[in-house]
């Protein structure tokens, strides 16, 4: 049996008017045993993503992205900007993820795990419904002239809205320039910082304004993934359906009245009351089919349930299923899509994780000055180098030194012999490395050199020492 949805369907996004202006969303406030789930599983997720940063693992910020300084600290472990090819391939594996949790799941991200909704239904929406009401309450306190009641309520609704901004924006930032320096501006004072001030104030703007006005517009118009769950969710994925099969019926959908057999009578289980648009973030009707506005928040499958039990028939009518399941009663079964998304994350992170093992706590690199020759030094043959040394650790190096491993020779450092490196710093130098023709395998030579700390070695490094053609 096909979909065919009644007239209140729409192929324009519902919270644009014919008009072209904004249409508010009133949502009811939610409840039921899917909302109590989201929010569990919401304040956990807000209190790993305020505590994040201030957590450290071998003095490093457990979750640190510092686009400024290229450096990046993913569950304890830096990255630098030698390491960029790590981050690309774990972004890799993180869209390849998504995009096979989106075929399997449908938009199940969204609702239960992005921060946009997260923050928008467990935090303002919720501060919302205390000071302002319900859906019936919020649209005449809309409408209410303004009196001190609504000035009341407009003031601290928006001056709670604005100090929840900043403390995001403030942990925003710690993710950014790091915890420690966020501290740091806090204890120094507003007026030693005013530049990080004016950044904070402009972010701060940025997160009240998404939630006290853009709101849903966020996952309708700026997201790209609900553009992206079109090319991705088909007939197999599992998502927030309407069972129209047994909502509409044979005579499609009634209200409900007592003492009627909706089976004989060939309607369908749904009683048109409304509820799953009243209750939808979104403004959408969940009942014409998958939309890209859906962010699988479940409220609707909550409030559905409700309103079946309270006229006592099934509940499930709006549930998690796939369209196969609805026509065909097909259960969810890992289809061959599936299994090429996950033999492709399967193999992404298997070269992650050798690359993460190959991966050096020190990286030194040792070049030949470009544009210079050999040199005679009695009986040497002398060439000059710059090296890089990266210390990625959280533990300064104060003695190190480059060795020659072979061929024989010798290296002379231009300054001090000894290279003191600061935690997670860098240090810059250059040095001459000195053969002997003997030793020479012809005009290059691949010479292998060695970087300890102490007597530890970190690291390792090769580079071409030009030599004369001939000997003779």
């Amino acid at each position: 049996m096909e979909h065919i949805p009644d007239e209140g369907f729409r192929d324009s996004i519902g919270t644009i008017n014919e008009e072209g202006k904004r249409v508010w969303i009133y949502p009811k406030k939610p409840s039921g045993n899917y909302y109590n789930k989201r929010k569990v599983v919401s304040y956990l997720l807000i209190l790993f993503l305020i505590a994040a940063p201030f957590i450290k693992i071998n003095n490093n910020q457990f979750l640190l992205f510092n686009v400024i300084d290229r450096k990046f600290n993913i569950f304890g472990i830096p990255f630098w900007p030698q390491d960029f090819y790590l981050i690309v391939i774990s972004m890799i594996i993180a869209v390849v993820f998504i995009s096979l949790f989106t075929v399997a799941f449908g938009r199940v991200f969204c609702g239960w795990i992005c921060p946009q909704t997260i923050f928008l239904e467990m935090v303002f929406r919720r501060i919302e419904y205390w000071i302002d009401g319900d859906r019936g309450a919020q649209m005449r306190l809309d409408k209410q002239a303004w009196n001190a009641e609504k000035i009341r309520k407009r003031v601290l609704k928006w001056m709670i809205f604005f100090m929840i901004s900043f403390v995001i924006a403030n942990v925003f930032l710690s993710y950014i320039i790091s915890s420690d320096e966020v501290l740091k501006m806090i204890t120094e004072g507003p007026a030693h910082n005013i530049s990080t001030l004016i950044a904070l104030l402009i972010f701060t703007g940025v997160f009240y304004f998404i939630f006290v006005w853009f709101r849903e517009q966020v996952c309708i118009i700026a997201c790209p993934y609900g553009r992206l769950q079109g090319a991705l969710l088909d007939e197999k994925t599992i998502v927030v359906a309407y069972d129209y099969v047994r909502g509409e019926g044979i005579n499609g959908r009634a209200k409900f009245k007592k003492n009627i057999d909706r089976k004989q009578s060939g309607f369908g289980d749904c009683i048109d009351c409304r509820q799953c648009v009243n209750v939808c973030p979104t403004g959408i009707d969940i009942r014409n089919g998958t939309q890209l506005e859906c962010v699988n928040c479940t409220a609707c499958i909550d409030e559905c349930d409700h309103i079946m039990e309270s006229v006592q028939l099934p509940k499930g009518l709006i549930r998690y299923a796939s369209e196969s399941e609805i026509t065909e009663k097909q259960k969810f079964r890992f289809t061959a899509r599936m299994k090429g998304y996950s033999a492709v994350l399967f193999v992404l992170i298997g070269i992650l994780a050798g690359l993460m093992f190959l991966r050096g706590e020190v990286e030194a690199k040792i070049l030949r000055l470009p544009g210079q020759l050999f040199e005679h030094k009695g009986d040497f043959i002398s060439n000059v180098y710059t090296y890089k040394i990266v210390n990625k650790t959280a533990k300064d190096f104060n003695d190190v030194t480059i060795r020659i491993k072979n061929p024989e020779g010798k290296i002379v450092m231009v300054g001090t012999p000894k290279i003191k490196i600061k935690k997670e710093g860098v240090v810059q130098g250059t040095l001459f490395i000195e053969i002997h023709p003997a030793f020479l395998e012809g005009d290059k030579t691949k010479v292998k050199l060695e970087v300890y700390n102490g007597d530890e070695l970190i690291d390792t490094a090769t580079t071409n020492f030009l030599g004369p053609r001939s000997f003779n």
